[in-house]
């Protein structure tokens, strides 16, 4: 392919005619060749801006100078930085321009050189901001790269009090060739750095969650349920769902925190669907307390029915768009809301909100972040599959545990129980049958004991809360505190699925007011609690029954507890059942066992 001819481009032009002018011109090409290098200087997109402005006020003997990059749509500025108006001067301004209107709009519409004598008088000028520099004379050129308009830049008020001159317009134009070609490298400079940014989050995003149990659980919906602990859940289930609320929680602000920081925005924020078809913050990051966690946008905002359904949502201005109902979105400006879906689920949404005036997301930014939003989306999901592989890896490690005891421990203990009764009866000491038959019921305690154990290791977590032996166990773990020592609970029968919830209910009741009573009144060292539910009440009807037995002091005559056993009956006559007090666990029956029935 044949190289282009130079004479086809203006800037060539341009420089071919710096030769031939004047003496003056001439004397300061080297310090246009020395401008040109230092614009060339360096990657990073804004230094390289305010390096181009600076050069060019110098080179031109300009007291101000600006650079506008022109917006991917091509018709405003996305960035304006200046030269000679100090740091207190621009806050007073305010708002830069944005290249819609005046001079600035007209080198973007026309790409052309404009030279003005004095623009206050120019038709195209729309005048100045208050606390603006007084400016008259001016210099315009367009800063093109192959054809592509990147920009312009803007020269005015000469040191001299003089106009600019053809020799400042033909240098001005040649260095913002020049200025073009910085542009563009630094531009793809800071591209690369910015998407090796966003693959850092990334990839630090799925390092948190795959690292431990830091994804958050699905209901039967597919979708994420909110990252809190279930309350009441007994032993080792509770604290494993509460240490993995805890990972959850910690996953999704790491989430938050590298939005927000990749994104330069005031805040990162992840949002979950709740049960009324709405929206729930769980995480937070920001430096301000505008936003915080709990706090919901309803079903009927306009933009939760698109996000739900897998679409992002950018907002040029969140403070004055209606679509958002939420009274935090008054305090931010430009806003990405991008749903986290992977393989057709909405897990949750994502926002990253800029301050108001903040600058507007780039086409680049929406890409780059929408990728970044579907990694995390893909990350929770598959920490969701680890976390339910390790889940039934402990169901397995259960079910194994549960089939030694009863296969083996069991059997064993049976057979046991079977020698020592053999011997019993081959015995004639009285005191040696006596002690075989209490090592006998020792180990049919201790074999009931295990089958209990059995049955909770075959249960699931999901079954834990609502279970009535997991409610026993409860009541009985709250007991051992003021007692001192852990009752011994014993299950016989289908305990959860034979008892309904209103026996249940009233069992517990009564399992609470016999626990109190042992505590208050019986001083004793051992409480066995029963619950068998394959009883039956004197008439055959099915029934539970629930004993608590001790090694205590009895009830005397008169005896306070004695109120609490009325209670204790009317609440089982109430179901149809009863209640009786009998002898307890203590030597010759001492102590007191409470026997409480109902029809299941």
């Amino acid at each position: 392919m044949k190289a282009p001819e130079p004479e086809n481009f203006p800037e060539a032009d341009d420089a071919r005619r710096l030769q031939g002018r004047s003496t003056e011109l001439t004397a300061r090409v080297p310090q246009l060749l020395e401008a040109m290098r230092s614009v060339g200087t360096g990657l990073e997109l804004h230094s390289t801006l305010d390096r181009i402005c600076e050069t060019a006020a110098r080179l031109a003997g300009a007291r101000y100078a600006a650079l506008g990059v022109v917006d991917e749509t091509g018709d405003g500025l996305s960035d304006f930085v200046t030269y000679g108006v100090d740091e207190d001067i621009a806050r007073q301004i305010g708002h830069r321009p944005d290249g819609h209107t005046g001079l600035l709009g007209e080198l973007i519409r026309h790409p052309e050189a404009i030279r003005l004598t004095d623009l206050t008088t120019d038709p195209r000028s729309a005048g100045f901001p208050p606390h603006h520099p007084s400016m008259r004379t001016f210099l315009g050129v367009p800063i093109r790269v192959q054809g592509e308009m990147l920009g312009n830049l803007y020269l005015a008020e000469k040191h001299d009090g003089t106009e600019f001159t053809d020799h400042d317009q033909h240098m001005a134009r040649v260095l913002a060739t020049e200025a073009g070609l910085a542009i563009g490298n630094a531009r793809l400079y800071e591209a690369a750095r910015q998407r090796e940014r966003w693959i850092d989050g990334s990839v630090a995003v799925t390092t948190a969650l795959l690292s431990g149990k830091d994804a958050d659980h699905a209901d039967h919906s597919g979708r994420l349920e909110h990252p809190v602990a279930t309350e009441g859940t007994e032993g080792m289930e509770g604290t494993e769902r509460t240490d993995y609320a805890d990972h959850a929680h910690h996953a999704l602000t790491v989430v938050a925190e590298q939005a927000r920081r990749l994104a330069d925005s005031a805040a990162g924020l992840v949002l979950l669907p709740t049960s009324d078809g709405g929206l729930e913050i769980v995480a937070v990051s920001s430096d301000t307390p505008d936003v915080s966690v709990g706090t919901r946008i309803p079903g009927k905002s306009a933009i939760v029915a698109k996000l739900l359904a897998g679409e992002s949502v950018y907002m040029e201005d969140s403070s004055t768009d209606s679509r958002l109902v939420s009274p935090q979105a008054a305090h931010f400006g430009p806003t990405m809301v991008l749903p986290l879906h992977s393989d057709g689920r909405v897990l949750g949404v994502l926002v990253t909100p800029r301050a108001i005036g903040g600058r507007p997301f780039t086409e680049s930014e929406r890409t780059l972040a929408t990728q970044f939003a579907s990694q995390a989306a893909l990350a929770l999901m598959m920490a969701e599959a680890q976390r339910d592989r390790e889940r039934l890896a402990v169901f397995e490690d259960r079910d194994r545990i549960a089939r030694d005891l009863h296969d083996l421990v069991i059997q064993r203990l049976f057979a046991a129980g079977m020698t020592l009764e053999t011997a019993q009866r081959q015995s004639d000491v009285p005191e040696v049958r006596t002690g075989i038959g209490k090592a006998v019921d020792e180990l049919d305690v201790t074999i009931q004991e295990i089958r209990t154990a059995i049955f909770a290791l075959q249960q699931g977590s999901s079954e834990a809360p609502s279970g009535l032996r997991t409610r026993v166990l409860r009541e009985i773990n709250m007991a051992a505190v003021p007692l001192g020592f852990k009752p011994a609970p014993r299950f016989v029968g289908a305990v959860d699925s034979a008892v309904g919830e209103l026996t249940g209910k009233n069992l517990i009741a009564a399992l609470r007011e016999a626990l109190s009573n042992t505590f208050r009144h019986a001083r004793a060292s051992r409480i066995e609690v029963t619950v068998d539910a394959s009883a039956a009440l004197a008439d055959g009807t099915p029934a539970v029954r629930l004993s608590v037995a001790d090694d205590g002091v009895g009830i005397p005559e008169g005896d306070r507890r004695r109120s609490g056993l009325r209670n204790l009956r009317r609440r089982a006559e109430s179901l149809g059942g009863s209640s009786e007090v009998g002898p307890g666990l203590g030597e010759d029956g001492g102590g007191t066992t409470v026997t409480w029935q109902a029809p299941l």
